[in-house]
């Protein structure tokens, strides 16, 4: 198949609403560009003279220019990036699931940091740190008036390196402190239990190089607990995205082989391709195919198990390329609410050792040749959040809310504000104050996975052929067309 099969699908760490974008890496030949308009590009040299020998003070030149590239490159879409050293290093960590650091998922309790979960085998969690454990300092700098991301920098590091963190442990009302020494880690982002006999839930958090092969192990050893494996919820929410050739790959887990499971296209004739449930397409060495060994080890169960697919407001990317395909070949009911619609793909060429650019392609089309950019997936059966209704939902941004968000090519669109819509923002955001003045026990979501979740619930009522509480309220939200 030539260059086009060497395409990695890549993934990057955004702050849009924790949506990471599906983007490929490779080498393109430029062929028969336009000509470069010498006037403006005159002007641009006159302006840098400009500022550089006019301004009140000093200008450090190499800054202007690379402000000068990131303002360009920003102004095309939400999407496209240009990474100097420091991004880059973030962005690459963030599609390998590797980082240096004490191996802790994280969230915010009280201005303090909250251990989630200890990665299996980490420092962390062989130093003995347990969920709901407190961190009030690391090293010697308190927590309290951190943000999350600047707790995961301090905690993050050299490796072999130590850091101490200064814990408060509930259970057992004291305080002590853990020297932890930092290596790599490599993050989860498949997990799977049975939540009812022969009731199968697989939670995917994010599409990252590992992922497949969790994603095989995980199913393998959860079969081999329920042979008789009656149904399966695949639970994509809040799944920002990551790799293509990863998502291709769990989609084909449940589909005919060599079925259509994506495709792109673009300017470019190497933006135009069709990725099929095949393991040409996702394979990365001859000898590891974890979804063709996971069909051989279960029978081929996943191909005809009855499945449940649950997606909100926060699956997006190589998420809604699974979504799509399950839904297009009717392999499973989708269950939730409209997915994030980030339909675009982005190209990673590198431009020296440590900086890269990350440019949009190519649009991505489900097989049925659906595009969901600034649209998303629309589930069969809606689901409101808990059995209360939607909290805060209607606060969540989706592509369609982003400035300068890519069309869907089927003509020039614009959403307008829609009254409804408008008046549930506002009533989410007075909940989310009165929430403020709650405990954190009182005010936290469900986590996903428990038995208090409701979605999930659900999801195995629709399994087991018994009644759904199906949302009364939720809608597709719609894109307006323009007229030109």
């Amino acid at each position: 198949m030539g260059q086009k099969l060497k395409i990695i699908g890549w993934l990057s760490v955004g702050a849009l609403a924790g949506a990471l974008t599906t983007v490929s890496l490779q080498t393109v030949a430029r062929g028969n560009m336009a000509p470069l308009p010498l006037e403006e590009l005159q002007q641009l040299a006159a302006v840098f003279g400009m500022v550089k020998s006019d301004y009140v003070e000093p200008v450090d030149e190499k800054k202007l220019i690379t402000e000068a590239i990131s303002g360009m490159v920003a102004s095309l879409d939400p999407h496209s990036q240009y990474f100097d050293k420091k991004s880059f290093k973030e962005f690459s960590e963030g599609t390998s699931g590797k980082f240096v650091g004490v191996g802790i998922e994280i969230s915010q309790e009280d201005g303090l940091i909250k251990i989630v979960s200890p990665i299996e085998g980490s420092p962390a969690d062989r130093a003995g740190l347990k969920t709901n454990d407190l961190i009030t300092k690391i090293d010697s700098t308190a927590v309290k008036g951190l943000s999350l991301n600047d707790a995961v920098k301090r905690m993050r590091g050299e490796p072999n390196t130590k850091v101490v963190l200064t814990v408060f442990r509930k259970e057992d009302s004291r305080t002590f402190p853990v020297t932890i020494v930092r290596e790599e880690i490599k993050t989860q982002s498949v997990k799977a239990k049975l939540v009812e006999p022969d009731y199968g839930w697989v939670r995917v958090s994010q599409f990252q190089e590992r992922t497949v092969e969790d994603f095989a192990r995980k199913v393998e050893d959860m079969v081999k607990q329920s042979p008789q494996l009656k149904g399966l919820v695949l639970d994509l929410r809040n799944d920002p995205g990551g790799l293509l050739d990863a998502a291709v790959a769990l989609s084909a887990a449940f589909l005919p082989e060599n079925v259509t499971v994506v495709t792109t296209n673009g300017q470019l004739e190497e933006s135009k391709f069709t990725y099929k449930a095949s393991p040409q397409f996702w394979r990365r060495n001859a000898s590891n195919d974890p979804i063709q060994r996971l069909t051989q080890a279960t029978g081929g169960v996943l191909k005809n198990v009855p499945l449940v697919v649950l997606v909100n407001e926060g699956s997006a990317s190589a998420s809604e390329i699974v979504a799509g395909a399950l839904q297009d070949y009717k392999r499973g009911t989708l269950m939730g609410s409209q997915t994030f619609g980030k339909g675009s793909v982005q190209t990673v060429r590198q431009l020296g050792p440590d900086t890269a650019l990350k440019i949009t392609t190519a649009r991505y089309y489900t097989p049925n040749g659906r595009a969901i950019q600034a649209k998303g997936i629309v589930p069969e059966v809606m689901l409101d959040e808990t059995e209360n209704g939607n909290l805060f939902a209607a606060l969540r941004t989706r592509e369609a809310d982003l400035q300068k968000h890519l069309s869907n090519g089927k003509g020039k669109e614009d959403e307008k504000l829609d009254p409804e819509r408008e008046k549930a923002r506002e009533e989410a955001l007075k909940k989310l104050e009165e929430d403020a003045k709650k405990s954190p026990a009182e005010r936290r979501l469900p986590e996903f996975g428990s038995d208090k979740d409701f979605q999930l619930q659900q999801a195995l009522n629709q399994l087991k052929g018994l009644p759904v509480k199906a949302s009364t309220t939720l809608a597709e939200r719609k894109v307006e067309k323009k007229e030109n």
